[in-house]
């Protein structure tokens, strides 16, 4: 496993996406940012997941902050707003990028062939120490990992890790979560009292923050910023790939999408059905959510009718990955079978097919 601080240049262009991972230049915010945070959750820029475990309380936000001339405009940034400077033994705060199995069979692993992997990012951070980068391949429970150092306190720097292949354990070819890339920036001594896996080993608890030093829930001066992540197979890393943020925009909306406006009808006086089609095929059949109230117009002879409330329940009984038909209830005076239209505002309906 290498490890290197040196940007390359110039390197060649390989045909087809080198790039595995999706929204890595932090363009994509869907859910918006998020604050007092104290357990694992999604906000910011899509696709990464803050996994928190009893240790602060923490901000996320999309941040402009960027290396200089670089050509980002995002990262993702992690903010300590309450510090706990003594993790209790199982405590942790880490950051997870889960990816489907069925998009990593180029990877070849479990066989004779299995290719490496090269990881690389810019990541700024308040203070220097190190902290751990893993693979973890959470179909066959096998991990491989190595530290990372932030050098200069609150400067960009650019890293890249270089993975072996592994000949144990193939991925599955489906829509699974079956490998995750897993950085550990605090924990408690149950996942910091082992050893850094730099070969390929079944996981541990641990070993997998067993390089962290960082200490990132220490203070509420703390910060960590990230952009620029790309994993792609080989031994070397190559030039960011850039790409629209229409085209990051629908990957990411596979996972995670929201719908401002739908149409359906009243099933009765306190509960309308609702139906429409989603952007793209998510992953799997979401799940539903409605974060607050929902204005709907009901449709009528005489005009039109507004209505909303603030405390609306969806139901999750959506169709499949292609179409939704979800029902919000606790509206009032309804009339049963007229048409409705829903306007979310700043309140839609939030789907969800995260790994």
């Amino acid at each position: 496993m290498a490890l290197t601080t040196v940007r390359p240049e110039g390197l060649g262009f390989v045909n087809g996406r080198r790039n595995l991972i999706i929204n890595g230049a932090m363009q994509v915010a869907q859910r918006g940012d998020v604050t007092g945070k104290t357990a694992s959750t999604h906000g910011g820029p899509d696709r990464f997941y803050a996994i928190i475990s009893s240790l602060g309380t923490w901000s996320i936000s999309q941040d402009t902050d960027v290396p200089s001339g670089s050509g980002f405009s995002s990262s993702y940034k992690l903010a300590c707003t309450t510090a706990d400077a003594s993790p209790a033994a199982g405590d942790h705060l880490m950051l997870h990028y889960r990816m489907e199995g069925q998009d990593l069979q180029q990877l070849k692993k479990g066989t004779s062939s299995a290719e490496s992997v090269t990881l690389s990012f810019w990541v700024k951070c308040y203070k220097t120490g190190n902290f751990q980068v893993n693979l973890y391949d959470q179909d066959n429970t096998r991990i491989i990992g190595t530290t990372v150092t932030i050098s200069i306190a609150a400067t960009w720097e650019y890293k890249t890790l270089t993975f072996a292949g592994d000949t144990s354990g193939a991925l599955g070819n489906d829509n699974g979560n079956s490998l995750f890339i897993e950085m550990v920036f605090d924990s408690g001594t149950n996942f910091s009292s082992g050893a850094v896996p730099t070969a390929w080993e079944a996981a541990t608890n641990a070993d997998r923050g067993a390089g962290t030093t960082l200490a990132l829930g220490d203070s509420t001066n703390n910060y960590f910023n990230i952009t620029g992540v790309q994993l792609e197979v080989g031994s070397n890393a190559s030039d960011f790939e850039h790409r629209s943020v229409g085209e990051e925009l629908a990957r990411c909306q596979r996972y995670y999408t929201e719908i401002q406006k739908a149409s359906g009808q009243a099933v009765s006086a306190s509960v309308i059905q609702l139906c429409g089609v989603f952007p793209t095929e998510m992953r799997t059949t979401p799940s539903a959510s409605l974060d607050g109230a929902l204005t709907i117009w009901q449709l009528t002879v005489a005009g039109s009718k507004g209505q909303s409330s603030s405390n609306i329940g969806v139901n999750s009984n959506i169709n499949s990955a292609s179409v939704f038909n979800a029902e919000c209830a606790n509206f009032s005076s309804l009339t049963q079978h007229q048409g409705v239209a829903v306007a979310g505002g700043d309140q839609p309906l939030n789907f969800d097919a995260e790994l």
